[in-house]
């Protein structure tokens, strides 16, 4: 399949301009040093400020400690405290040498009191030490497009002069994380109970989601006397979901809010393409068999709502007929999704080939002997 012969441009409601709402929002007052606001679905970004710069960034480290730890498989594992965890300085849940504690109950006392004994006890049993840790960490990051992060300890202290990140790949680091099921359980949980020995209740440290703003979906706090206060927070309303990185902001909580209650107001996100068949092609060879495997959604302001395009680009039909099982399942084409002219997005459409009718002898053989035994075929 050489060139393209088949595009349909289709005008729909929607669009302003991307680059000037990034304009409008910088304009708002924000007291961190770096700052973003993304659109947790999509990924768009509809502020920043100093986003890409490397930063110190605290206990915010600590959702990637959270992440590696949830997708271990070792949640429902017992975890024998070291001496080094112990030892831990900062902001602690106080283990004690020698204790057991399950691997969950550690993540909650990690997320929710920023517990740096609990990162210790967590790395050492995960990473089989606390350097093995930091290897997946880093290795982590790379996978995800952190590519201006280095981690140096699983806790965020100032140990190290080159552990840093920046507003974008925490920003990144999160929606990434949001997709896991677990960590928005631990994320949005406001006090954990641990059960045993000694009973431990956990009250969650972000004030965000326990007492000062009702969408708050979770996030995490960090402070250290060099990277001054950090924060990172989910929010979500009437189904519009949003992520705010601060690096080095003494007004944190206010600017989470401000930015959240401005994203709410000005965008939702929109279901652009949907998922299923493709209607209105009359092409034979495509007519009511090209499909969209999944939904295209993305944030748009009113402004941006004139002004969409979808462009439907699909690949030369076979010239010869009876060709559809080669192509059954297959990719043939593309939507471009388009803002001012600018492709925002790309989704994959395919086709699906008619269901072949006859069936060989030994089809029809092994369906009528499965009739007469009482068991259902499947084809």
């Amino acid at each position: 399949m050489g060139r393209r012969i088949i595009c349909i441009s289709i005008a729909i409601l929607m669009i302003f301009s991307v680059k000037s709402q990034v304009t409008q929002a910088e304009n708002r007052h924000v007291s961190a040093q770096a700052a973003i606001l993304m659109e947790q679905e999509s990924g768009r970004v509809l502020y920043e400020k100093n986003a890409h710069d490397q930063l110190r960034i605290a206990s915010i480290t600590k959702i990637m400690t959270a992440l590696l730890a949830i997708e271990s498989g070792k949640m429902n594992e017992m975890v024998k405290v070291s001496n080094r965890a112990e030892g831990t300085e900062g902001s602690s849940i106080y283990l004690r040498a020698g204790e057991e504690m399950a691997l969950e109950d550690l993540v909650y006392g990690l997320m929710l009191r920023s517990g740096n004994d609990a990162a210790v006890a967590i790395a050492e049993h995960v990473g089989g030490s606390l350097e093995g840790f930091v290897y997946l960490m880093n290795e982590k990051a790379k996978q995800i497009g952190m590519y201006n992060t280095l981690f140096q300890n699983p806790h965020g202290l100032d140990d190290h002069e080159d552990h840093f990140s920046t507003a974008y790949d925490m920003a990144l680091l999160t929606q990434y994380a949001m997709q896991v099921e677990q960590y928005r359980t631990i994320s949005s949980t406001k006090s954990h109970r641990v059960d045993g020995e000694q009973i431990r209740v956990w009250k969650n440290k972000n004030r965000l989601l326990t007492e000062l703003y009702s969408y708050s979906t979770g996030g995490k706090t960090g402070f250290t006397k060099r990277a001054k206060r950090t924060l990172v927070s989910t929010a979500e309303k009437n189904e519009n979901k949003y992520i705010v990185v601060t690096l080095n902001a003494p007004s944190d909580w206010h600017d989470h809010m401000n930015l959240f209650e401005w994203a709410f107001d000005q965008y939702e996100t929109e279901t652009i393409i949907d998922k299923g068949m493709i209607k209105g092609i009359d092409h034979p060879f495509y007519k009511d068999r090209i499909y969209v495997p999944h939904p295209f959604l993305y944030p748009l302001n009113d402004s941006e709502k004139k002004s969409l395009e979808l462009s439907l680009t699909l690949d030369d039909p076979p010239q010869k007929s009876g060709q559809e099982q080669r192509f059954d399942q297959q990719k043939v084409g593309h939507y471009d999704v388009l803002v001012y002219n600018e492709v925002i997005g790309r989704v994959p459409v395919i086709y699906e080939a008619p269901v072949e009718q006859e069936k060989s002898f030994w089809t029809n053989f092994k369906n009528v002997f499965s009739f007469y035994i009482g068991v259902k075929p499947y084809d």
